[in-house]
């Protein structure tokens, strides 16, 4: 940026009519300056002061005002010992005199002031403890360090808290510190020495910063925001801080870490910690019962300064009082402390910038945030001016109309507009935010209950889990009428009831649950309609109730986004983790909220059987090749990367066809292409084939195996040639060769709906490439049709079906046309992976009639259309009469299995007819059985 003079940048100037009586030196100045140096020195007293000792250093600094703040910083690197105090205390002058000047004539933005403040505030901590931690040094009170060792306080780091570390200071704040060091610095029998020494360094670094000398001071320095300030000394250990924290951290502290940022010492250990606490800070679940404390915290302080009544302007505190700053700065922090554990976009320092991405993501209506930020802006100009009279730490409104009028005069405003403005920004900003903490307190009329349950059910919750901390209970009290209202306006609300009370007794703990309920009371709806109707999801919900984050913290609602912007989002989250266990974690909790909201959106009617099919398998595909590089980043970390061309996941079955239900398992094959490598380059080399081997087996622990988020998906690899007795990762040409010359039809079957899912590009292609040789080499009708209907009678020897609700296992039901389907596409030769195109090629290859592929196609898509649901609401066999009426309802709706009033009977009546008309279809264009019945190429089916 160029550096344009003072003069050329004023838009306002102070008012005053009063003649100056002071001896500033108007003379040495362009005369374009003299009314903001005029009124400046007649309205305030401490700048008068300044202008007339700073007037020879003032007169260039003018001229080039960045550039003289530039040089003030850089002075403060090259004090020593006997120049520290005094040359922090000169710059300070000239700070404040210089920012103060640019502030009142509009030449520098509010965000300019508080930065140049903050940026010499940094640099005299950083010069303060430099020679403190020096002097330590040189009285060989540090063991081990030499001098230049001070550069980077000996192991210790600062963090500016509160204004200082989000760059916001105000023109006479005080500046928060917390400082720590790093005790792996020194050796054991050095540590007490040492540490004593960093104590008496930190109190001699605050001394020089806050003590008043003739020269003045250079901030007045808090110490207290470190941990337990009343037992440990002024710098504290890494390690202490961090138990401190894990174990006794509040509310509070979690809020004030949202602006910490190292400012002097050792930088790197500072950016470490605060790297180490933000499982502390950032909660990963939406943090709503955060909000009560923060309220808490918020009442105890008006409560304890007095500052609890009602908006009168003289004496009122621009900081503390209703509407004033710190209720902005609340409203922020404590939306940011809600979901900044999920998204590290909110995880910014300053105020305004915290609304401005809060309504980006949807936490703050855009219109609230534009306002409370212009308010932000006001409230902290008429802050400085306050300040600015007598460089006094306040932030309370004259009592005297004298006093107002000296106040608006410096806003270069008439006093009764400034009053008016005044008092209507700090309503605005106390109506905005107490709305918000009433909100989200849930202060609202409980809604009238017309139905009387069962006492003995909800007497019973009381030694659920969930209720058995005090905290639980008490949610739960305040939020319970307000749910046994919602659950009698169910159509059932008995059977309603019954469901919320097997889902509340599964839940381990409820506090955070609880809070979101009560700050969120359309989530209950949604709640009591999960539990009643799918078994399944509520019992998924109790173990991962954290998943309800999701629907008010994303695009819950939206459409579905696709698998390339899925895989940019996990992609990215993955990337922002540290460590591979983080990592596989950090997949389940993302992969998990996207599989609940597929479930939801089915559950809701938003999407149907088919579509959400299609989802789930975008969500498996996606893990997978987000997941894949991820393992092998990890493996080739110990045995060197993949040798010749790598690997592939083939996905078969439903995977392969893109057709997943809720709780589908994934079919895979590994194929691998060493291209002529015999092993591996890395710290442990392994031969190839032994390298995929294991490297195979590292992809189905990462997938499969139950970690703190628990597992992602069960992997079934018993498709890959020579099944379960078969090695679990094949070479490219061991699998060309079996498929040519060794594959039974039943695996030439599973082909027509495999698909390359990960890997790199040019094998996929290969694998792609045997596919269609495969498919398209010329298939004998008569001999596929006698294995497929082997096969079938196989399938139908060994597995029964479980009820007429079982849409997959048994004759003419799901199992059974895909398997007809891709024997139409192994004879009619299509490579389409979908079921109702292999019938088509069935009619093609002259398997079926027109007559017949219609309603094979209509049976196909409702026999999966009532699959998705069945697998949605319970993983276990059901039956139409033992339903709750609310999941028959979604059953009915969901599967188009009849009409609401049909009975049972009636509707297991009509599956059973759909189910013959398919069979009927099936067997007679397969024929029968040849007559050595079972005793052929059916292979490990």
């Amino acid at each position: 940026m160029v550096d344009i003079s003072l003069v050329k940048r004023l838009s306002r100037c102070p008012r005053c009519s009063d003649a100056v009586e002071n001896d500033v030196p108007l003379a040495r100045f362009d005369t374009a300056l003299h009314p903001l140096l005029s009124a400046t020195a007649g309205l305030s007293p401490y700048m008068a002061t300044l202008i007339g000792k700073e007037a020879a250093w003032l007169e260039g600094a003018v001229e080039a005002p960045e550039k003289a703040l530039a040089d003030l910083l850089g002075a403060t690197t090259q004090l020593e010992g006997d120049t520290v105090a005094g040359g922090l205390r000169q710059g300070k002058r000239r700070v404040a005199l210089l920012s103060a000047l640019a502030d009142l004539g509009g030449a520098w933005s509010l965000e300019e002031v508080t930065g140049a403040l903050t940026q010499f505030a940094d640099a005299a901590t950083q010069a303060a403890l430099r020679v403190a931690v020096g002097a330590q040094i040189k009285r060989g009170k540090l063991p081990g360090l030499e001098a230049e060792d001070a550069m980077t306080g000996g192991g210790m780091t600062v963090l500016a808290m509160g204004k200082m570390g989000a760059g916001e200071l105000n023109y006479s704040s005080d500046i928060d510190l917390i400082c720590l060091f790093d005790e792996s610095r020194y050796a054991p029998d050095d540590f007490q020495e040492a540490r004593a020494g960093l104590i008496k360094a930190t109190r001699a670094m605050a001394a020089t910063l806050s003590e008043i000398t003739g020269d003045g001071y250079v901030f007045r320095t808090d110490l207290r925001l470190r941990p337990d300030p009343a037992v440990t000394p002024v710098c504290v250990g890494l390690l202490a801080a961090e138990r401190y924290y894990e174990s006794l951290g509040r509310t509070w502290e979690r809020a004030a870490y949202i602006k910490a940022r190292p400012c002097a010492g050792d930088i790197e250990v500072g950016e470490g910690f605060l790297r180490t606490l933000r499982p502390f800070v950032w909660r990963k679940h939406l943090d709503f019962a955060a909000i009560q404390d923060a309220h808490d915290m918020r009442l105890a302080i008006r409560e304890h300064k007095g500052l609890g009544g009602s908006i009168t302007l003289p004496g009122h505190n621009m900081k503390l009082g209703r509407g004033g700053i710190r209720e902005i700065e609340f409203f922020t922090q404590t939306r940011q402390l809600i979901a900044g554990g999920r998204d590290v976009d909110l995880r910014v320092r300053g105020t305004k910038a915290g609304l401005d991405v809060l309504a980006q993501k949807g936490w703050v209506p855009r219109e609230a945030a534009e306002v409370l930020s212009d308010h932000y802006t006001f409230h902290r100009t008429v802050e400085h001016r306050l300040q600015m009279v007598r460089d006094a730490q306040t932030h309370t409104l004259p009592q005297t109309p004298e006093g107002m009028t000296r106040i608006a005069a410096m806003m270069d405003m008439d006093v009764a507009a400034f009053e008016a403005g005044l008092r209507s920004r700090l309503s605005a900003v106390h109506e905005i935010t107490e709305g918000f903490f009433t909100q989200t307190r849930g202060e609202t009329a409980p809604l009238p209950t017309s139905h009387s349950f069962d006492e003995a059910i909800t007497e019973g919750w009381r030694s659920y889990p969930a209720l058995r901390s005090d905290r639980g209970a008490e949610l739960f009290e305040r939020l319970k009428p307000e749910l046994l209202a919602r659950l009698a306006k169910a159509d059932k609300p008995d059977e309603a009831l019954l469901a919320f009370d097997g889902f509340l007794a599964g839940l381990p703990a409820g506090v955070q649950l609880f809070s979101l309920l009560k700050s969120n009371p359309q989530l209950a709806d949604l709640l009591i309609n999960i539990v009643s109707v799918s078994p399944m999801l509520a019992a998924h919900l109790s173990r991962n109730a954290g998943v309800l984050d999701a629907v008010i913290g994303g695009d819950f609602w939206t459409d579905w986004p696709g698998q390339e912007e899925l895989l940019k989002a996990l992609s990215a989250q993955l990337a922002g983790l540290d460590g591979y266990e983080a990592q596989l974690d950090g997949t389940r909790a993302w992969a998990r909220e996207w599989h609940f909201r597929i479930g939801v959106h089915h559950l809701q009617g938003l999407t149907d059987g088919a579509r959400s099919a299609r989802q789930y398998s975008d969500l498996a595909r996606v893990v997978l090749r987000a997941l894949w590089p991820v393992v092998i980043a990890e493996f080739s970390r110990r045995h060197g990367p993949p040798p010749g061309r790598g690997a592939v996941i083939v996905g078969m079955g439903s995977l392969g066809a893109g057709r997943l239900t809720a709780q589908s398992d994934l079919d895979l094959i590994m194929i691998y292409d060493a291209d002529g490598v015999e092993a591996s380059e890395g710290k442990r080399p392994l031969p190839a084939r032994q390298y995929y081997a294991r490297l195979t087996q590292a992809m189905i622990t990462a997938m499969s195996a139950p970690m703190a988020q628990g597992r992602l998906y069960e992997l079934d690899l018993r498709l890959r040639p020579s099944g379960n007795k078969g090695p679990v990762a094949t070479s490219i040409d061991s699998f060309t060769s079996y498929q040519r010359d060794e594959a039974w039809v039943w695996e030439h079957l599973a082909l027509t709906r495999a698909e390359v899912i990960a890997g790199p590009d040019a094998l996929a292609q290969t694998v792609e490439a045997l596919r269609e040789e495969i498919i398209n080499g010329g298939h004998d009708a008569a001999r596929v049709c006698i294995q497929t209907a082997q096969m079938r009678a196989r399938i139908a020897a060994a597995k029964s079906p479980e009820g007429v609700l079982d849409a997959k296992i048994g004759a003419g039901r799901l199992q059974d046309i895909e398997l007809f389907a891709q024997a139409g596409a192994l004879v009619g030769r299509t490579l389409a992976r979908d079921i109702p195109a292999g019938l088509a090629a069935a009619r093609h290859g002259g398997l079926i009639n027109e007559e017949d592929e219609a309603p094979l196609v209509a049976a196909y898509e409702q026999l999966w259309a009532l699959q998705a649901a069945t697998r949605l609401l319970s993983s276990r066999p059901l039956h139409m009469e033992a339903l709750r009426r609310a999941s028959r309802q979604f059953l009915i709706h969901a599967a188009g299995a009849g009409h609401e009033n049909d009975t049972a009977d009636a509707i297991e009546a009509q599956l059973e007819r759909l189910y013959g008309q398919a069979d009927a279809i099936i067997t007679t264009s397969l024929g029968p059985l040849p007559d050595e019945g079972l005793n052929g190429d059916t292979g490990d089916a």
